[in-house]
């Protein structure tokens, strides 16, 4: 799992790089919510095998350590992000396309399904 504050390039440099090749969660949380962004990591670190099988990366992204313009390119389509966004989730197809938006950690099961119901 990455953690963009350790990234030199930006998050939309990121993303465009993974774009055809691999599949992507990105993860936002404010100071407030850090544990529901470590709450996810734990229950994603479990299922190394299947986040490799289905070719999906995970970004972590702490509001108070997020440059301004990955601020400002999260605020954007299809993003969206709201200044009073706690929790945000985002999976994002192969295409670069935000395939399922989450305000709340996502079970594991649930994040494979959709990925293998969508075939993305």
């Amino acid at each position: 799992m990455e953690s963009i504050g350790v990234q030199t390039k930006s998050l939309k440099a990121i993303l465009e790089e993974k774009r055809e090749n691999r599949r992507v969660l990105v993860l936002y949380a404010n100071y407030n919510t850090q544990h529901f962004l470590i709450e996810q990591q734990e229950a994603l670190h479990m299922q190394t095998e299947q986040l490799a099988e289905r070719e999906l990366d995970v970004i972590a992204l702490v509001g108070y350590d997020l440059p301004e313009p990955d601020r400002q390119f999260l605020m954007q389509e299809p993003f969206r992000l709201l200044p009073s966004n706690n929790f945000q989730g985002w999976l994002i197809g192969k295409d670069g396309g935000v395939k399922h938006t989450f305000q709340k950690p996502v079970e594991p099961t649930e994040l494979f399904r959709l990925m293998d119901d969508q075939s993305m």
